[in-house]
């Protein structure tokens, strides 16, 4: 790829991503916290300047002078060569971490949405603690403690989502109707779960620089709206709290409700039909990068 093509399309990708990681750096500095917008950037390993940082895939060389910032970098060359292009030895180095990925993408693609779950996660994580004992002890319940817990208790929780369900309280996780393990994420994961669609983001990062940087843009951008319904569902009460970077308000999305429960679904499927793509555009790129290793061997 030429210079002035690949820069500009590194620029690109930089200015598409300044709106959501500037302002998460500027309250990291201030020591502000948003409980909603820098879950991606806190719960996630990828950090701000690696998600900044443009790639083209494996398979393109860059060219010109400017292409000697990369040599060193991880999956880069030591040493500058002519055209400046992610390693044989790095692909072949990440085998066993594209097959896990791949088959993990394949199983939950092949498997029916549940769009019944309606976010009851977050609510389980808080069932049965005191309100300054929650993940978001800043923030106030809802419905207060009591509130929360009746609500729980009333509900069919169908958490399929391992990273998700252990995080709920040890009151909370016996009334999972599915106990997901560790081990087991691919007989459990589906494809309508909000977490499993955030996590394409964190598959497209792990196997950063392999893939390029728009299938990683395009997986965070998802999360970010995903982030967002999942904690607009949430138990607590966020009024006042700004939506960066659109600038909008927050509104509740009160699942303890029909109308509620009803608005959640959609917004749910909505997410997941924006899901499907990306997960078969990582399927693909995996195969394909199978198909090099198996190649270069």
């Amino acid at each position: 790829m030429a210079e002035q093509d690949w820069v500009r399309r590194a620029e690109a990708h930089r200015q598409r991503l300044a709106p959501y990681v500037e302002p998460h750096l500027a309250r990291r500095r201030a020591g502000v916290a948003h409980p909603v917008h820098d879950f991606l950037f806190t719960y996630y390993s990828q950090r701000p300047a690696q998600l900044m940082r443009w790639h083209p895939g494996y398979g393109v060389g860059l060219t010109g002078p400017r292409a000697s910032s990369y040599i060193g970098e991880k999956g880069y060359p030591e040493s500058p060569s002519r055209g400046v292009r992610v390693t044989q030895e790095h692909l072949a180095s990440q085998q066993k971490l594209i097959e896990s990925i791949a088959r993990l993408l394949r199983a939950t693609q092949n498997r029916a949405g549940i769009f019944g779950c309606f976010g009851w996660h977050e609510w389980a994580m808080v069932y049965r603690l005191g309100e300054d004992q929650a993940r978001h002890a800043a923030w106030p319940l809802r419905l207060g403690s009591a509130g929360t817990d009746e609500v729980v208790e009333t509900q069919r929780i169908t958490c399929s989502h391992f990273d998700a369900f252990r995080f709920f309280t040890e009151a909370a996780r016996p009334l999972n109707t599915l106990q997901p393990g560790r081990n087991d994420r691919a007989a459990f994961e589906q494809p309508s779960c909000l977490h499993a669609t955030m996590d394409l983001y964190k598959h497209a990062f792990r196997l950063t620089p392999l893939v390029d940087s728009d299938l990683v843009a395009d997986c965070f951008e998802l999360a970010w709206k995903v982030r967002i319904l999942d904690m607009r569902a949430a138990p607590y009460d966020l009024a006042g709290l700004i939506l960066d970077p659109s600038g909008d308000e927050w509104t509740p999305v009160k699942i303890e409700t029909p109308e509620g429960r009803q608005t959640y679904a959609t917004m749910q499927r909505q997410l997941a039909d924006g899901a499907a793509p990306l997960r078969q555009r990582l399927i693909d790129t995996c195969e394909r990068l199978l198909e090099d290793v198996r190649l270069d061997a």
